[in-house]
């Protein structure tokens, strides 16, 4: 993996909501690439946060970043047209969410957007083996989902060697991002083990300083330089 493919997505489940553009400006700033934007519908996952307004709101605020919206609901179709309408660049799901779940990888394309899959911590990988060819991101929970501060589950990197390991046989262009416990102790450890894309809630947001404008450049340059010695 070239270093320059790294990618970090500060999750804005962290942020401060009532400053939330400025946050998600200031972030980018800083260096990180995507907005992570965690969809929960306390159905699925036991909270409940934003959607597709929100999401529009960032657009009409001026972001131009990628959004990748990761939908913790059930079902999910109902909701895909909205956030492609609202400007999301990529939408990934749970497939023990959807009751199709090609169905749905087919409605995030037809609506415009990319499509991943989601697996939580001890959800198998077999799905894969039928869909990996029309992703262009799998998404691996390396926590369970729904709150965001909570430790990374060592086991999931073994999850993250096998589905590197299918990307590549395949010779396929498919990101694998992790979400959940990752910062600066880690990072190059989880890249070692095949990930390119990096989801970061507290680790970033956590550093907030509200007094200064530049408080997230330190901590996108400490990932940035343990990204480096991978």
């Amino acid at each position: 993996m070239a270093k320059s493919n790294y990618r970090i997505a500060p999750s804005i489940l962290s942020a401060n909501f009532a400053r939330l553009g400025e946050e998600v400006d200031n972030v980018l700033a800083a260096g990180a690439d995507i907005v992570h934007f965690d969809v929960m519908d306390n159905h699925y996952v036991p909270n409940l946060t934003i959607g597709p307004l929100v999401c529009e709101a960032l657009r009409k605020h001026g972001v131009t970043a990628p959004i990748d919206v990761h939908l913790m609901v059930k079902p999910v179709d109902r909701i895909v047209p909205d956030f492609a309408k609202a400007g999301a660049t990529y939408i990934t799901f749970h497939p023990e969410a959807s009751e199709h779940i090609d169905r749905t990888i087919a409605l995030i394309k037809e609506n415009g957007c990319k499509a991943g899959l989601v697996f939580n911590p001890a959800t198998p990988l077999d799905v894969l083996e039928y869909t990996l060819d029309k992703l262009d991101m799998v998404l691996l929970m390396s926590v369970n989902p729904g709150f965001g501060g909570q430790k990374f589950i060592p086991y999931v990197l073994d999850k993250a060697r096998k589905v590197r390991q299918m990307i590549d046989a395949r010779g396929l262009q498919v990101a694998l991002e992790i979400d959940g416990g990752v910062g600066p102790a880690n990072i190059a450890e989880v890249a070692r083990a095949g990930v390119d894309t990096f989801v970061a809630g507290s680790a970033v947001f956590g550093k907030r300083n509200d007094a200064d404008p530049n408080r997230y450049d330190s901590i996108i340059g400490q990932l940035r330089a343990e990204l480096a010695k991978v």
